[in-house]
């Protein structure tokens, strides 16, 4: 959230505008989530229609929404208080300073009876398409990577806990899941033990689910399975890859999953994943060079997307340091952004 001069600032009011508008961890960060859709079609009319409501109020205020991944440059950004974010604090240490600079968007898609494991190892071959929506490259200012975000995650925050953040390899099974979240919080408790958190308030604020934040999850809770590696970015943007990667979903209730070689595709009857090893290089390059790379974009391709379809505004960033007072101004373009597409999308989808 910003200001009319581009700063950041708390959302206030916002949260009231409408159902689904929530509070984030840091201060300016502000969360809209939808209801489950049934389809593509009515998940994009009820999102565009709670952003309205919240651009709504924003304008009454003087207030604007940026989609963008990180804030480019800024002040010191603060926690809102919390016992939950105190621990991870205490557990993460000085590079928990990493995640208070980034917004992204969370896809859920409803497990399928008896295919849960090949949606999410589907989902966990899908993962270098993060590089269709890149929004911010900039950390503090500085150029960081095409996919700042991301390696702020990924690379930075958790990398003393690098099985907390990282993609995790293909799974065979949902027991072999639950054994995974399960050593994952086992050593997130042994992290916050040794910083002097008792064991009595990790399990009040975490269980072995929440504990994670590895970017293809499946979620009992929700009965879905997350992909939560896309930055924000403009809405229209955002419903355009939730619906490619529903429709690739959609087809393992007709085709069967492989795991074989290094090149990846999707045939008549089958959607074949490549050896992970080959997945992890294709996350890597759209973290660091985003659709710069050309052998990136060809694993795309074969895998179901239109990457020509897609115009990453990390690509379009500029070379060097961006100052502050620059980087409210580009937020101030980003926001204006924001409510044009929200408006032409609206309209596209009424027509």
């Amino acid at each position: 959230m910003i200001d009319s001069d581009g700063r950041l600032v708390e959302p206030g009011p916002l949260t009231a505008a409408s159902a689904g508008v929530e509070r984030e961890f840091v201060e300016p960060l502000l969360e809209i989530k939808t209801t489950p859709c049934e389809r593509t079609a009515e998940l994009r009319a009820e999102l565009l229609a709670r952003i309205r409501k919240v651009l709504d109020v924003a304008a009454e205020h003087d207030m604007g929404l940026v989609p963008l991944a990180t804030p480019l440059n800024h002040g010191e950004i603060a926690d809102r208080p919390s016992e939950r974010t105190r621990i991870q604090r205490e557990v993460i240490g000085a590079e928990f300073e990493y995640v208070r600079h980034c917004a992204g968007t969370h896809i859920h898609v409803e497990q399928i009876p008896g295919r849960a494991v090949d949606q999410l190892n589907t989902l966990v071959a899908l993962d270098p398409a993060l590089a269709l929506v890149n929004s911010a490259s900039r950390f503090r200012g500085r150029p960081l990577a095409a996919g700042a975000r991301s390696k702020l995650y990924r690379w930075m925050a958790y990398d003393g806990l690098p099985h907390q953040g990282r993609l995790w390899r293909y799974l065979d099974s949902r027991d072999e899941w639950d054994r995974r979240l399960e050593r994952r919080y086992e050593a997130f408790e042994r992290r916050a033990m040794a910083a002097g958190v008792d064991r009595q308030s990790v399990a009040s604020c975490f269980d072995p689910e929440s504990a994670v934040w590895t970017p293809v999850q499946l979620r009992a809770a929700f009965e879905t399975v997350e992909w939560r590696s896309p930055d924000t970015a403009l809405p229209s943007v955002v419903l355009d890859l939730a619906d490619d990667i529903a429709e690739t979903i959609a087809q393992l209730r007709r085709k069967e999953v492989l795991i074989e070689g290094e090149t990846g595709r999707i045939t008549e009857n089958a959607i074949v994943l490549p050896e992970f090893g080959t997945v992890l290089d294709h996350v890597n390059a759209a973290i660091r060079d985003g659709l710069a790379s050309d052998s990136l974009k060809a694993y795309l391709d074969r895998m179901g997307f239109d990457v020509t379809a897609y115009d990453p505004v990390s690509a379009r960033q500029p070379r060097g340091t961006i100052p502050v007072e620059e980087a409210r101004r580009r937020r101030l373009e980003h926001a204006a952004a924001l409510e044009q597409d929200v408006r032409t999308a609206r309209r596209a989808s009424t027509d």
